[in-house]
């Protein structure tokens, strides 16, 4: 690809951004805990539901260390209204682990971080780029959009192999970190003015309809074991108001995946064995 093109591309990012760049405490305080904190909630949840809890869960959880000696059901109870809630689970092990593993200290290494609970390649490599400005290589659905939009306009069923090395070559060696504030900024201003250029995409999905879902009745289950701290199990059934059977299904689930246990013939959210 000419230099010319990439140059354009880059001065086309920067000027957008030094006039529409969005402002949020996460970036305005890069610090490891905040980023950690903000890339997970953000992994599928718009910023706009973002903002409001992440400034709660930072002022009632403000560290790694905080956030791994709370209990399991505090942390729930913060992370209402972000959905998905297995990510704040996740989130909590991973606090866990730097704290024991890593003496409180955020490792600078995607191949380690990768291996924390949660965090998949993408994550692993905006939190080093995000937290220590490293010029790391990870696409996410804004920056997709992006490259889509400049480079692949005639074209469909993109793949991601195909963005990759575009990406690799324009990030910003210097400021890796405000690049990638750019471009998915950017992003979000084409997904508001046009047709979603990801559409054009092979990784696009549509999201499943959440009302009447699995995964609605599962949010529902540890809302209501947050708020009661302990219910049986007919009375679960009765306040979530779906089958029986698949309400039963969806909590030995989740005793499986240690998010809620049976204590006494009532059901709790997990406080470890």
């Amino acid at each position: 690809m000419k230099k010319l093109m990439i140059d354009s591309f880059k001065e086309t990012i920067w000027n957008f951004y030094a006039s529409h760049g969005r402002d949020f405490f996460w970036r305005t305080k890069p610090i490891p805990y905040h980023v950690v904190v903000s890339e997970i909630m953000l992994q599928q949840t718009q910023t706009y539901r973002v903002a409001p809890k992440f400034a709660q869960f930072i002022e009632e959880l403000p560290s790694f260390e905080t956030l791994a000696q709370a209990s399991l059901r505090d942390v729930l109870s913060l992370w209402q209204g972000l959905g998905y809630n297995r990510r704040g689970m996740y989130l909590q092990k991973t606090a866990q682990k730097i704290c024991t593993d890593y003496n409180g200290q955020l490792p600078n290494d995607p191949e380690i971080l990768v291996t924390l609970p949660g965090i998949g390649q993408a994550t692993a490599a905006s939190i080093c780029a995000f937290t220590f400005n490293n010029p790391t290589v990870f696409i996410e659905t804004n920056i997709r959009a992006v490259f889509i939009y400049f480079f692949f306009k005639n074209q469909s069923e993109i793949h991601d192999k195909q963005l990759m090395p575009l990406i690799e070559k324009t990030v910003d060696q210097e400021n890796p970190r405000e690049w990638y504030y750019a471009l998915m900024d950017y992003g979000v201003m084409l997904k508001q003015t046009m047709p979603n250029p990801s559409r054009k995409s092979r990784h696009h999905t549509k999201q499943s309809k959440f009302e009447g879902s699995d995964r609605q009745i599962r949010g529902a289950v540890v809302r209501l074991l947050t708020q009661f701290r302990s219910l049986d199990k007919n009375s679960l059934i009765e306040k979530i108001g779906k089958e029986p059977n698949r309400v039963e299904k969806i909590v030995e689930k989740l005793i499986s995946d240690q998010m809620i246990s049976v204590r006494n013939k009532r059901l709790t959210i997990y406080r470890g064995a």
